[in-house]
């Protein structure tokens, strides 16, 4: 794949939301505004990039057995970068986050990206890939808060968490509705679930 497939892979064909169904907890819990959507979205990008090029520039000096601590470490480093800087220049922001910034380390996307694709490519398509990967994440959020923001004015529940679940289960059955029909059209088979997505995902069981 060329750089530019990289990044737009992330946008569309493996959405981390909408495709790979991974983080789904920041999906849910923070997209009651798209402001929360947009600062969570970047703040999570900005991990995801630099957790990408820091695993993939050491990826053949990490022991195979100890790498998920050692991806866990530079994820948590990042993190902690992207808090403080958060809450010294958009601290409204941050504690409207509040808790969710701290669990950017164990965000499914960003632990997924750095062992499926950093620890076995080099740094500039890894960066290519995290940059698609936070695009798309943040789209997503935007999304789901934008719909759960304009239906919070006619109904309370769209704000409330049982709402957060109803307004993904209905943009993931639109968009899976439009695959299916774009595929009819094109007289192939609806798109099976990808191979990295969270059904599929090994993490878990390490």
């Amino acid at each position: 794949m060329t750089l530019l497939q990289e990044f737009t892979k992330g946008i569309a064909k493996e959405n981390p939301t909408f495709r790979l169904m991974l983080g789904m907890c920041p999906t849910l819990a923070v997209t009651t505004s798209v402001e929360n959507g947009l600062g969570m979205g970047v703040a999570t990008a900005a991990v995801l990039i630099g957790s990408n090029a820091v695993v993939s520039a050491l990826r053949k000096a990490i022991p195979a057995k100890v790498r998920i601590p050692c991806y866990i470490i530079v994820i948590a480093g990042f993190v902690t970068v992207v808090s403080m800087l958060m809450e010294a220049f958009v601290p409204s922001l941050f504690a409207s986050l509040g808790i969710f910034i701290p669990l950017i380390v164990v965000n499914c996307i960003i632990l997924g990206r750095a062992e499926a694709f950093a620890a076995k490519n080099a740094v500039l398509p890894s960066v290519a890939d995290a940059l698609g990967m936070g695009a798309g994440f943040t789209c997503a959020l935007m999304l789901v808060a934008a719909v759960r923001e304009l239906a919070g004015k006619v109904a309370l529940l769209s704000l409330l968490p049982p709402g957060g679940f109803i307004v993904l289960g209905l943009l993931l059955a639109a968009i899976n509705a439009l695959l299916a029909t774009a595929a009819r059209r094109r007289g192939t088979t609806p798109p099976d679930p990808l191979a990295l997505d969270c059904r599929h995902c090994t993490l878990c069981k390490l």
